[in-house]
């Protein structure tokens, strides 16, 4: 079978160091032809180093020149509506990296697009395929912790500045970014993936502090302003007497608390949402904990390429897609909910739904 000719749009960090170093593990199955970058020199440079034969510092030229079938869009948060719109007009399927976009209304026009032109699109986070999360999904359909009525997560993103980081932090902390839309959607996915879609939210946000100074990288020295909160806490009623609490911030240095705990009548199960090779911590009704590590393909730390290689099942076999644009929707309709409940002290009502699996 030939292989499925992919495009990389966006070569910065999360490229260089979770996509590309991994893209090895699919290469009996697709190959990068080109890449994408906002910089020559970064363009250039990430395309010798993978054996790319082509590199753009525009997308468009990109979609309409070279061979892709399908483009991963790794592109800034706020970028990633109009490109992946504009990879699904030039025909292509499309892997994004969350969120998918910055309104339900816009992640709505692209899930049309796509329908209308029988194309895949794939939204991370990839955390549902994550072994982990599915040895959780597997204890809770065993039954192995009862009936679950509380759970609690949290996506603490660090405290700016982040030493060592390579790329523009600005896109993090100005307007369609923040930590709500960067780590919250790590709980939100996980939490609504296994226990299904919530009914209403409410939340507080602050921000604490207005701008920080990066010590390196190539924003070092200048000022990056903080335009919106940087620390969030939502309170989802899921139905059926189920509650739960997510934190997404940037005011946590760290923390020993799981990213994900679900509470069942009969036990505790209690989970890393970024780390594949963290163990699956379940408390049993005999009050004993047990630990498991279940196998996984990448050393350690998130696995964004299983999203990937989801986006290549779905294309080869059409299979209905895990991480489907509808639960994507559904998390962004929680976080314009968390906003506006923010503003307005009262709890919003949630009405989008996707299958859950």
């Amino acid at each position: 079978m030939p292989k499925l000719k992919l495009a990389l749009l966006g070569c910065g960090d999360v490229a260089q160091r979770d996509y590309l170093p991994e893209f090895h593990r699919l290469s009996d199955r697709a190959e990068l032809v080109a890449v994408c970058g906002r910089t020559e020199a970064r363009a250039r440079a990430v395309a010798a180093a993978y054996g790319i034969p082509a590199w753009y510092t525009d997308h468009e030229r990109m979609l309409a020149e070279s061979a892709a079938e399908a483009v991963l869009n790794l592109t800034p948060i706020q970028l990633h509506a109009e490109t992946t719109l504009a990879c699904l007009r030039a025909g292509k399927h499309v892997y994004t990296e969350k969120p998918v976009a910055s309104s339900v209304r816009e992640a709505a026009q692209l899930r049309d697009e796509a329908g209308r032109r029988g194309l895949v699109v794939i939204c991370a986070p990839s955390v549902l395929l994550y072994p982990q999360v599915q040895e959780a999904r597997r204890l809770l359909a065993d039954g192995a912790i009862g009936e679950v009525h509380a759970a609690r997560g949290h996506g603490h993103g660090g405290l700016p500045p982040w030493a060592g980081y390579p790329s523009d932090p600005s896109p993090f902390f100005a307007v369609g970014g923040g930590p709500l839309v960067d780590m919250g959607v790590y709980p939100l996915h996980a939490l609504t993936g296994l226990l299904g879609p919530a009914r209403r939210v409410t939340a507080f946000a602050a921000r604490t502090q207005d701008q920080f100074v990066p010590t390196d990288g190539p924003a070092a020295g200048h000022s990056i302003p903080i335009t919106v909160p940087d620390n969030w806490h939502l309170l989802l009623d899921l139905g059926g007497a189920r509650l739960a609490a997510i934190a997404a911030n940037n005011v946590v240095q760290g923390s020993r608390s799981p990213q994900l705990e679900l509470f069942g009548r009969s036990g505790t199960i209690a989970l890393d949402l970024l780390d594949v090779a963290a163990p699956v911590e379940r408390r049993g009704a005999d009050g004993i904990w047990h630990s498991e590590v279940v196998p996984h393909a990448r050393a350690g730390g998130p696995d964004h390429l299983l999203g990937v290689e989801h986006l290549l099942d779905c294309i080869a076999t059409g299979q209905a897609p895990t991480l489907g644009i509808d639960h994507a929707i559904h998390v962004l309709e929680i976080i314009e909910g968390a906003s506006r409940s923010a503003e307005t002290g009262q709890a919003v009502d949630l009405s989008t739904t996707f299958p859950v699996a």
